[in-house]
């Protein structure tokens, strides 16, 4: 049987000139590609769903809790977030690349479906390390902007994974809060890094295709381990 190609539907440009981003279509199959890597795939979203439960397994009870979450990448991580969160609950998503916004509401709208207009949900375009300004506001703090704590797409990002940036990380969250963040692969230099930051740390393996398996990828759950430093 021969094989469906994919498909070029557009190509943009990482802020700051560090790279281009591609978004292909198989058939009914989407794919975020960086060179020849692929970052997301809409067949596989186990892992991300799985960023969005465990966070909230560790804020579950709260009134009006406030996740932020780095990334808006297919809606994966949101769209689980949505599940779970009740009616009062916010949702702050930052997305760097303005056209992966673009993407979810045209060519992959029927991937989103409505999350992108559910009323608990604002888009950010832009960094998310501009939204991590020291007040504590958020109960859960999620973090897939790019392959894991070593940047691929953009350098810039390894700012978000320094002991500073984490310091500042754990002062934007409420007391009790998590900071959850997505990997494809474990870094032990990056748990040192929590670690000294001022986290507890707990890390879990999870599967690209949830119950159904696939890849194996990583997420560390980190939560204030003692009063966070004013550095």
């Amino acid at each position: 049987m021969p094989v469906t190609p994919w498909t070029l539907l557009d190509t943009a440009t990482v802020p700051g000139g560090e790279g281009d981003l591609r978004l292909m279509r198989r058939g009914s199959e989407f794919s975020i590609m960086a060179g020849s890597t692929s970052l997301m795939n809409s067949r596989m979203s186990g892992s991300e769903e799985a960023l969005a439960n465990l966070s909230w397994d560790r804020i579950k009870g709260r009134a009006r809790p406030h996740m932020l979450i780095g990334g808006l990448g297919m809606g994966f991580t949101l769209r689980a977030a949505l599940a779970v969160l009740p009616p009062d609950a916010r949702i702050t998503v930052a997305e760097l690349v303005p056209a992966v916004v673009a993407w979810a509401r045209g060519p992959m709208a029927e991937v989103f479906g409505t999350c992108l207009s559910d009323p608990r949900v604002t888009i950010r375009e832009g960094d998310v390390g501009a939204l991590l300004n020291g007040e504590k506001l958020y109960d859960a703090i999620l973090l897939d902007v790019d392959n894991g704590p070593e940047g691929l797409t953009r350098d810039a990002n390894d700012k978000l994974y320094t002991v500073a940036g984490l310091r500042r990380t754990l002062r934007a969250m409420r007391d009790r809060g998590v900071l959850a963040v997505w990997s494809s692969h474990t870094s032990a230099p990056f748990t040192k890094r929590l670690v000294s930051a001022g986290f507890a740390v707990e890390e879990a393996k999870v599967r690209a295709r949830g119950t159904s398996g696939g890849e194996r990828h990583h997420i560390w759950l980190a939560t204030q381990a003692r009063p966070a430093s004013r550095a």
